[in-house]
């Protein structure tokens, strides 16, 4: 739970520090500007809000690992993908997507410190418990914090303790580790299709390039 609340602090301290004109830069998600993938976020930290109050009195169907599942890329098509960039657009100015980001993005800080880890929640038809939940958004929270900076050399990197965390859930995933020669951010970028494999990586991760990338959701 700590790791969530490390990973939240610094992706969201990073979107107050991006500039107006930034906004308007791609992001590491393919077809989305950064303003978009904030909407994302806004929308993010929503359901974060939701799950924590929606308690579950049964057992647990998944863990921070399993709680993602494995899909097939997006084309940006899909209602809910195409409709993230028209409900960016209609903020109008950065400020006010800033804004609502902040507002709803403190709440879901402050209700995950609040909420105890063995609690059980329930979100997508699946039952965890709430330290599990906020453990598997810690690999969600990075990926974007990624995604923000893409196009922002100068921007504040991710907290190395939670790309290393977030790498370890993503290899339990897939079942196979990233070689040792990988950065944290280049496995999670690589791993999930935000960046084409050099060759001499292609070549480091020998068979395992063949199932990649993992697309999660």
């Amino acid at each position: 739970m700590d790791l969530f609340s490390r990973s939240w602090t610094a992706l969201r301290a990073a979107v107050a520090d991006t500039a107006d004109e930034d906004f308007e830069l791609p992001s590491g998600c393919a077809g989305w500007l950064v303003r978009d993938l904030v909407c994302h976020l806004v929308i993010g930290a929503q359901d974060v809000l939701i799950t924590l109050v929606t308690p579950a009195d049964t057992e647990p169907t998944v863990d921070a690992v399993t709680y993602w599942q494995l899909a097939e890329p997006p084309t940006g098509e899909d209602p809910p993908d195409a409709l993230v960039p028209r409900l960016a657009a209609a903020y109008g100015e950065p400020r006010r997507l800033k804004f609502h980001f902040d507002d709803v993005g403190s709440a879901a800080g402050r209700a995950a410190v609040l909420a105890g880890p063995a609690a059980r929640v329930s979100t997508r038809d699946e039952v965890l418990t709430v330290g599990d939940y906020l453990s598997a958004y810690v690999l969600e929270w990075s990926l974007h914090h990624l995604d923000l900076i893409a196009h922002l050399p100068s921007a504040a990197q991710p907290p190395t303790e939670t790309l290393a965390a977030a790498r370890a859930l993503l290899e339990k995933r897939a079942g196979t580790a990233f070689p040792a020669s990988f950065t944290d951010a280049d496995a999670l970028r690589v791993g999930t299709g935000r960046r084409t494999p050099t060759a001499a990586e292609t070549a480091a991760l020998g068979d395992f390039a063949t199932r990649l990338p993992l697309v999660l959701g």
